[in-house]
């Protein structure tokens, strides 16, 4: 049976769980978003590079390489155009 914050959970609530993480992939996501002009090169630098690996499906996609790079500097402080 699997837990969650102390409460049992059945097996078929598999699809709760996923939710619950997927949320927290979120989450985690765009904090690391509002955060990145204060995270330092080396750390922007892997994130992005983890970002474009788990993002494509099958080989590399340069388009989401760009879209990301893009959307880096559109939303980054110290890079925005503005």
């Amino acid at each position: 049976m699997l837990q969650l914050e102390g409460v049992p959970m059945h097996p078929h609530s598999d699809q709760v769980v996923n939710d619950i993480a997927a949320r927290y992939f979120r989450v985690l996501g765009a904090a690391t978003a509002e955060l990145w002009s204060e995270l330092p090169q080396e750390l922007q630098h892997v994130l992005f590079e983890r970002a474009v690996v788990l993002g494509h499906k099958g080989e590399r996609d340069e388009s989401l390489r760009e879209q990301l790079a893009k959307f880096l500097h559109d939303t980054n402080p110290r890079t925005a155009v503005g």
